[in-house]
């Protein structure tokens, strides 16, 4: 399955209005085609994926296009991968405010994104389901990507002369020191599977609930400490376009990104994708469910695979670029233009603390009655929300404010929780 969007080709024969228009919009140059394909085996039948390549921000303007991709890799049952997969994107888009420009949509997309997880992991626990999800999702609007991810799914970016861009961080305890601190200081126990006698077997899990991963989109049963708080990362490619390999981890259990990228180069996206797959299961066999999407962003003047993605002798070298591995302090910043090669670094973040990722510079207009909650989007009287965090005897004391965008009682209520200053279990109480 492939699609494609295009917009009109940059001459100087444009009329001024149009190109005063794409000055405005930010939007030098034409957009890029983006095709894609997919592919998979189901062991378990837990993983899905999601592609919408012909989302609109303004309903009927096609110079609001935009695409998206996703994968979810559920465990303990589909539920949880099946309810993110229908809201997650619906939940995104809720908490980017209307009537923006691009260039404004692209700095608030980052936040939506952080909001949007929460509010889907909130939703789904309300159903009393212990299912859990990783999920890492794409946006594509020209040649920025915008990636959130939880779990160990992961997304790579192939771009000119064969260098793989790491644009996820594995939130596995057994490799994430960082996360095992953070789930230990919530509250939560790290450590091995104990076998009678004692011995100690297996990867890193949190317990209660034995979970390998330190963020997922439900998982009611390990406790709040397990947070739906995505890495965020957004980058600007080249002009010369780049490829994208989402997969779950049923691929990256077996191949390394650079050996993914390899596999793959000069082809196009559905082919891409079943050879990914292939080599994945010639690796190690089909030993859990396996997913691919392959995306491709190729300049408008190029119909097919972009020339960088086309194989070339000697130009194996892998860039390892495992940003999450920077401490908090050094990442969640805007910037100008981090260059890293030929590919521009505009946002990073990957704290789990919700005043950090909602940050609060919210406008003024969000203090004043109805207030809005930043995560669920309802509108609510000032009262509401704001003293009511120990309404019914299980939760315990309110916490004490925060800096950050007004919360309503429930996504108060979920912030403490995550953050160890509420039991997790009050959430239940709701």
């Amino acid at each position: 399955m492939e699609g494609a969007a295009t917009e009109g080709k940059l001459s100087p024969a444009l009329p001024l209005a149009t190109l005063i228009g794409r000055e405005l919009r930010g939007d030098g140059s034409e957009r890029p085609l983006v095709r894609y394909g997919h592919s998979g085996f189901a062991k378990r039948g837990e993983d899905y994926f999601l592609v919408k390549p012909d989302c609109l921000r303004v309903s009927g303007d096609p110079s609001s296009a935009f695409s998206v991709f996703a994968v979810f890799d559920g465990h303990n049952g589909v539920s949880a991968a099946v309810f993110s997969k229908e809201k997650l994107l619906e939940h995104v888009m809720s908490a980017v405010p209307q009537g923006i420009s691009r260039e404004d949509w692209l700095q608030a997309l980052p936040r939506a994104l952080v909001a949007g997880f929460v509010k889907t992991d909130i939703d789904f626990q309300r159903k009393g389901e212990t299912s859990g999800t990783t999920a890492t999702l794409v946006v594509v609007d020209g040649f920025t990507v915008t990636v959130a991810s939880v779990g160990d799914s992961r997304c790579i970016l192939d771009t000119q002369g064969g260098e793989v861009s790491l644009l996820t961080v594995d939130h596995r305890l057994e490799e994430n020191a960082e996360e095992r601190e953070r789930v230990t200081a919530s509250g939560g126990e790290v450590s091995r599977l104990n076998l009678c006698g004692g011995q100690e077997v297996g990867p890193l899990r949190c317990w209660p609930g034995g979970l390998c991963l330190s963020r997922s989109i439900g998982d009611t049963d390990v406790g709040e400490f397990i947070v739906p708080i995505p890495h965020v990362k957004q980058v600007k490619l080249p002009n010369t376009g780049g490829r994208l390999i989402i997969a779950s981890d049923g691929i990256w259990d077996a191949l390394s990104s650079e050996t993914a990228a390899q596999a793959c180069r000069g082809l196009p996206a559905e082919l891409a994708a079943k050879l990914v797959v292939k080599q994945a299961l010639k690796t190690s066999g089909l030993k859990d469910d396996t997913t691919c999407v392959v995306v491709d962003i190729i300049p408008s003047d190029h119909c097919s695979t972009p020339p960088a993605l086309s194989p070339k002798k000697n130009q194996n070298k892998l860039k390892s670029l495992i940003f999450g591995r920077r401490s908090h302090s050094s990442v969640g910043k805007l910037s100008k233009s981090v260059s890293l090669g030929s590919v521009e670094e505009i946002f990073e973040e990957g704290s789990a603390m919700l005043e950090e990722r909602l940050g609060r510079n919210f406008p003024s207009k969000a203090n004043l009655p109805p207030f809005r909650c930043a995560i669920c989007q309802v509108d609510q009287e000032p009262f509401e929300g704001l003293m009511t965090d120990n309404v019914g005897g299980c939760c315990s004391a309110p916490s004490t404010p925060w800096g950050g965008p007004y919360l309503c009682s429930d996504c108060r209520k979920k912030k403490d929780a995550m953050e160890g200053k509420r039991s997790s279990r009050s959430t239940t109480c709701r």
